[in-house]
């Protein structure tokens, strides 16, 4: 069954507005959030919405129901997010946006944090060259140049049809009229008060001495950098009031983004990396992202083998997928990196002769070992959870996968005095040190090095997928260096062992990254005789509560939607029409 469109006010009305914060300030104060956006999940329909908050989501809703696409709805979503998800929706960060047309076209644009002018690959080692603790991801120092808002005005600029006035203004009033925070954003602002007051001025706005649910969260500063915004779109942001309120900050505080680096940032529009699994088509991110390469080579490890004979989390499956995972992660950190700056050799990391090779001594019946298993060799001619993913289908059939993150939670704690915004903590996704794990535990090489101008390699694997030449999937999840098993496991679900699109999501998983040389799990992702056996094997094991954080939305055989949010984050939220 499709929901059919029904038109309601613009979001930009205060009566709807209004209504809409009512409701869920009712929600906050009735019963979990979690059990509101459990409601809300598993929508059948015309076209489809899935962010990281019921406001945001709706804000996207109501883009589409007034003539707008899934960029527009995207663009909108975003700012959104930069007000109601501080903790990782931003205007201080970056991300990657995959989009494919209705007629099957594709395009991928990077707006990736890059480092500074002034940066250099030893800034955040000691006189011993040893990486000082919490200087890539504590403070100014921390923070690359952002890219969200010269992204954005990109996709708008390229694939937009509603106005950018119309596409901005929702944010604008849920920042200055505020909103209820949930129980859980209530916690974990709680949680961050010593931070917050260690980096910001007591004006800063989430400072308080003790949040709770339902309480309103009002960001006027931030609301007049979101007007700027509206006015002069880019320039609003790397140029006048908001970039002087931006350097001031850093020159508070050590930091070292300046004028110049503001100036100079631009978005780069790269091509979709894609590759085929069966009768599936992927289309993905490339670099300087790492999650499309390391995708299509898990999958294409795993595509020759009789998964679906093997069973869902059996030990054979799972010991076939960890080891694709352990490779595939393995290749990311010798390999990858920004490919403005360094040769990644895309074409022989996802060539199906390279994949073979690279599986070769798979072993059915005992682990590799991952301090013995470095990453492939071929020809080389000279190669958070603090995310959030949105995931958007217009009733045209447009699609965008896109994921932005501020790195750790409120990224780097800073707030720009004066604009109301957290700034990032990015410069830690760099190899702060060849071969020293980051705070995911990522370990890299060159080809991440700090250098200036650079963008720092990522996990975002925002993702779209076809069957048959048909829009079949669009995913993508926050969640740190797991977000790419993330995807490949709910795909994986899907594809192979047949599961419904909610069902593929909730599933509980398994994460492998080559170091440290542990399969992580969540609770009852594996059963004790499965732990049992992989442990005979060599495999060893980590409890983890939670991973990635999946969004997705699949096309069905009748042409309509299902939107699926994940319980993992229990402020997630879908909608469609």
């Amino acid at each position: 069954m499709s929901i059919q469109p029904r038109t309601i006010p613009t979001f930009s009305s205060s009566l709807f507005l209004a209504l809409a914060i009512s409701l869920l300030l009712a929600a906050c104060k009735t019963a979990p959030t979690h059990d509101y956006v459990a409601e809300k999940r598993g929508e059948f329909s015309h076209a489809a919405v899935v962010s990281g908050h019921p406001l945001a989501s709706q804000v996207g809703t109501t883009i589409l129901e007034k003539g707008g696409n899934a960029v527009d709805a995207a663009v909108a979503v975003q700012f959104a997010l930069a007000v109601v998800y501080p903790r990782a929706g931003n205007i201080g960060g970056g991300g990657f946006l995959v989009y494919r047309s209705h007629d099957g076209s594709t395009d991928a644009l990077d707006y990736r944090e890059k480092a500074p002018a002034a940066a250099n690959r030893d800034m955040y080692l000691d006189s011993i060259k040893n990486p000082i603790d919490g200087l890539s991801t504590k403070g100014h120092l921390a923070a690359g140049v952002p890219g969200t808002v010269a992204g954005l005005v990109a996709a708008h600029e390229r694939y937009g049809k509603l106005s950018w006035t119309e596409l901005v203004q929702p944010a604008i009033d849920l920042a200055e009229q505020g909103f209820p925070i949930s129980e859980t954003e209530a916690d974990r602002l709680n949680g961050f008060q010593e931070e917050f007051i260690a980096f910001n001025g007591p004006e800063c706005p989430f400072i308080k001495a003790q949040w709770q649910a339902g309480d309103l969260l009002v960001q006027t500063n931030l609301a007049t950098t979101l007007k700027r915004i509206k006015d002069q779109k880019t320039a609003g942001f790397y140029q006048g009031e908001t970039a002087a309120l931006i350097v001031k900050e850093m020159a508070s505080g050590n930091g070292i983004i300046t004028t110049e680096d503001l100036a100079n940032y631009q978005p780069t529009w790269r091509a979709a990396i894609t590759g085929n699994y069966d009768d599936y088509k992927i289309i993905s991110m490339p670099p300087s992202s790492s999650g499309g390469v390391a995708l299509l080579q898990m999958l294409g490890m795993v595509e020759n083998a009789p998964l679906n004979e093997y069973g869902f989390h059996s030990t054979a499956a799972t010991h076939l997928m960890v080891e694709a995972e352990r490779r595939a992660y393995a290749d990311r950190s010798e390999y990858l990196g920004d490919s403005d700056f360094y040769p990644v050799p895309l074409d022989s990391l996802i060539d199906e002769v390279y994949l073979n090779y690279r599986m070769n001594d798979f072993q059915t019946d005992s682990a590799s070992v991952s301090d013995q298993l470095a990453a492939g060799n071929f020809v080389n001619s000279k190669e958070s959870f603090e995310t959030t993913h949105t995931s958007i289908v217009d009733s045209e059939g447009n699609a965008v996968s896109l994921t932005t993150t501020l790195n750790s939670n409120f990224g780097c704690k800073v707030v720009v005095d004066g604009a109301g915004f957290f700034l990032n903590n990015e410069m830690d996704d760099f190899s702060i040190k060849p071969g020293t794990p980051n705070q995911f535990g990522l370990v890299g090489a060159e080809a991440n090095a700090i250098q200036p101008g650079k963008r720092m390699l990522s996990s975002m694997t925002p993702t779209i997928i076809e069957k048959d030449g048909q829009l079949f999937m669009v995913l993508g999840a926050p969640g740190g260096s797991t977000i790419i098993t993330a995807v490949f496991q709910v795909f994986i679900n899907v594809a192979e062992f047949g599961m419904p699109l909610d069902s593929a999501v909730w599933a509980p998983r398994f994460h492998h990254q080559w170091l440290p040389d542990q399969i992580w799990v969540e609770p009852s992702a594996l059963s004790e005789e499965v732990k049992n056996k992989l442990s005979a094997m060599g495999h060893q094991f980590r409890e983890v509560n939670r991973m990635a954080v999946i969004k997705a939305i699949q096309r069905l055989p009748d042409g309509s939607y299902l939107a699926v949010g994940d319980p993992r984050n229990p402020d997630d939220d879908v909608s469609g029409y």
